[in-house]
């Protein structure tokens, strides 16, 4: 009978760590780009979340990287033009919750209750253009479930931009 409580404590150790592991940042560009020679950024497409505050939430974060990087938001005549983009879907999980043991005809068995949760699952893009040449010259995605608490889901994606942008602006090229 341990054995088997000890497998199922193992599984569920298992299914946090996994769940803790869930976000999924990552970014790309072209290695043609000569990221020196851009200084200043302007917004093109605005990212539009379901909830409402969300947007200037990602936009502040997103600005505050390329500052961070000495770059300086302008409103027209930019070296690069942002686009956001974030899509979501509904995710439905099934979970088991063990309530105690009780006698059947086969023995002792586990008494469980299953019910359905279901959660959101966010993918946020930016890309990041040549307003020049109008070329994709960086991209980051970011992919996580979505907290329905507003705060953590600002701290949430404070962190996943910052994760976006940790090696941006990539190799320079003269």
């Amino acid at each position: 009978m341990d054995s088997h409580r000890t497998a199922v404590m193992l599984g569920l150790v298992f299914l946090l760590a996994v769940r803790a592991r869930a976000d999924k940042v990552t970014s790309d560009y072209d290695h043609a780009a000569n990221f020196s020679k851009y200084h200043t950024f302007m917004w093109i497409r605005e990212p539009e979340p379901r909830e409402p505050f969300m947007k200037e939430r990602i936009m502040a974060a997103v600005n505050m990287q390329l500052i961070a990087r000495g770059m300086r938001p302008v409103s027209d005549g930019a070296d690069l033009a942002i686009g956001a983009n974030i899509a979501t879907e509904q995710k439905h999980t099934w979970e088991t919750y063990y309530d105690g043991l009780l006698w059947e005809s086969e023995g002792w068995v586990w008494k469980t209750e299953k019910r359905e949760k279901t959660h959101e699952v966010g993918t946020l893009t930016v890309d990041l253009f040549d307003a020049q040449s109008r070329r994709l010259v960086w991209r980051g995605v970011g992919k996580d479930t979505l907290s329905p608490r507003p705060e953590k889901r600002t701290r949430d994606c404070d962190k996943e931009i910052e994760k976006m942008f940790k090696d941006f602006p990539v190799g320079t090229r003269q």
